[in-house]
């Protein structure tokens, strides 16, 4: 009996900013996409370009009119703004993840999460990192050295609302020590492959398979 090919899974990381998302989401694409296929939903951006990021692998760097124009033509998912810039999702390429099979990680802020979760309830995975303390979230952050003061205050400003976010989210990972909240998210992506909602094609083979074997009762 053939079997109709898994959907794709969309696993969403949030999390305030330096709290280390972007590091573990990293971490976990390397090491499953071979196997699972999961690659990174890349964003549209209307800001520049940071040190070492790339054009088409980090971001898909955009004017202001060439986002409004996308907007028009209702080509994202979602997009929210985040610290005075504009980011956003194709839904083209979340449809094609899905339909192919692919698992597709996004590595967006709670909006973004949100919006992912109203329009596919049943494929997506909500993941929020969250920092040991608020003092190591500022100290991370002034670590950096590649903002002004008064971007670093707004981004502390905006965690505290991130934060109340937490329970829109179906798993909490504690990022106190690096290997540990890695193994926490991997542990999370590989138990949302056996869900029953994923396997639940494969138990009704085998259902209708164990039914075909029964002796007929005369």
């Amino acid at each position: 009996m053939s079997q109709e090919a898994p959907r794709g899974l969309l696993l969403v990381i949030s999390s305030p900013s330096g709290a280390g998302k972007t590091t573990l989401a990293r971490q976990l694409a390397e090491e499953f996409s071979r196997e699972f296929g999961l690659r990174f939903s890349v964003s549209f951006t209307t800001r520049s370009p940071r040190p070492g990021e790339v054009e088409g692998r980090d971001y898909c760097f955009v004017s202001d009119a060439r986002f409004d124009e996308m907007i028009a033509a209702r080509q994202f998912a979602e997009w929210a703004v985040v610290h005075g810039h504009r980011y956003g999702t194709s839904i083209a390429t979340i449809e094609q993840s899905l339909h192919e099979g692919t698992d597709c990680l996004f590595d967006i802020d709670f909006q973004g999460g949100h919006q992912i979760r109203r329009q596919w309830p049943d494929d997506s995975v909500l993941c929020f990192i969250l920092p040991p303390s608020m003092e190591e979230l500022e100290r991370r952050l002034r670590r950096r050295a590649t903002e002004a003061p008064e971007v670093i205050e707004r981004r502390l400003a905006m965690a505290c609302k991130e934060l109340e976010h937490y329970g829109e989210y179906d798993y909490l990972v504690v990022n106190d020590d690096l290997s540990r909240a890695y193994d926490q998210l991997r542990s999370i992506y590989i138990a949302a492959h056996c869900a029953r909602t994923r396997r639940e094609a494969v138990a009704q083979a085998l259902l209708a398979q164990a039914a075909s074997r029964r002796p007929s009762v005369r």
